[in-house]
């Protein structure tokens, strides 16, 4: 008998879209200059998750890199033509934690514009590298409402060695009042503290039963949506090996990489998923007033 959703709340389906000598755990030891000496293998991974969510009959949303974009065009018109949301991931996976506001502001502009150009759909939705918004860069959110965005999804309410805002809100809010919103990566709230419950690496080194409870708990309970987030590298148990990345890097990076999409799989047959954009509709403008954006740009965004 094939599993069946337990729930009519639809959840916000997110890719990260970074290749696997991008991410935070092997910045020690991969230096960026370093990069296109690489083996590229983002565009077959984001072929191969397009295809399983074809095959679920789910849309998500794409935050995707500047940089890989501008090195795979083809694949980010693949992305928007079958439906789904891209969306900003900033240029170079650089944490905003460690940007400046005018260098972050200079970012996120030329990350939309080169998306934009390339995907031909406006872009309002952003992802800070490992989820680098907490509260030193609370000016982040006025920058990204000035260059076009709508929403971001950076802040992770839990506390960990690399990120986290375990005081944030666990529910969208408007940082500033203004109409811009941040939608906090899901947790669940037990024992006097919030509890990770939105994919990625915990979806990885624990049973993925506890990720099914917690949304469930979150969608049942709670009443309101949550979050899974990917990358394309996690479906990829054949890429190339980072030696001497040290053991806590190796071990969040490598572990259950095997299981991953199969893992997927039972949670696409298991919840509902759509985008960001329309599983938060009723918080953002329209796709009309999205499509009048990019066509008439702030000036700031020229």
């Amino acid at each position: 008998m094939s599993a069946r959703r337990t729930t009519v709340v639809s959840n916000a389906m997110t890719v990260d879209v970074e290749d696997y000598f991008q991410v935070q755990a092997f910045a020690h030891r991969v230096d960026r200059a370093d990069w296109e000496s690489f083996p590229s293998r983002v565009e077959a991974n984001v072929d191969r998750i397009l295809a399983q969510f074809d095959q679920a009959n789910i849309h998500a949303t794409f935050f995707t890199l500047g940089w890989i974009a501008e090195r795979h065009p083809a694949m980010v018109r693949r992305i928007v033509a079958s439906g789904h949301e891209l969306a900003s991931h900033g240029w170079d996976h650089t944490r905003a934690d460690s940007q400046e506001p005018e260098v972050f502001r200079q970012d996120v502009r030329r990350t939309r514009s080169v998306l934009e150009d390339i995907g031909g759909v406006a872009v309002t939705g952003y992802r800070a590298a490992t989820f680098s918004i907490g509260a030193r860069n609370q000016w982040a959110f006025g920058i990204l409402r000035d260059e076009g965005y709508h929403y971001s999804s950076s802040i992770n309410p839990i506390a960990h060695d690399l990120y986290g805002m375990p005081n944030a809100p666990r529910v969208p809010f408007q940082p500033d009042g203004d109409g811009f919103w941040e939608i906090p990566m899901t947790t669940v709230r037990a024992f006097g503290r919030n509890w990770p419950c939105s994919g990625g690496g915990y979806f990885r080194l624990l049973p993925s039963v506890l990720y099914r409870l917690g949304l469930s708990r979150v969608n049942g309970v709670e009443g309101r949506p949550g979050i899974f987030y990917f990358h394309p590298w996690e479906v990829d148990p054949g890429q190339p090996r980072i030696e001497d990345a040290g053991w806590k890097s190796t071990l969040r990076h490598y572990t259950n990489l095997s299981r991953m999409a199969s893992d997927i799989d039972r949670i696409l047959r298991l919840f509902a998923w759509d985008r960001m954009d329309r599983v938060f509709a009723d918080l953002l403008p329209t796709s009309g007033q999205n499509e009048a954006m990019r066509h008439h740009a702030s000036p700031a965004a020229a």
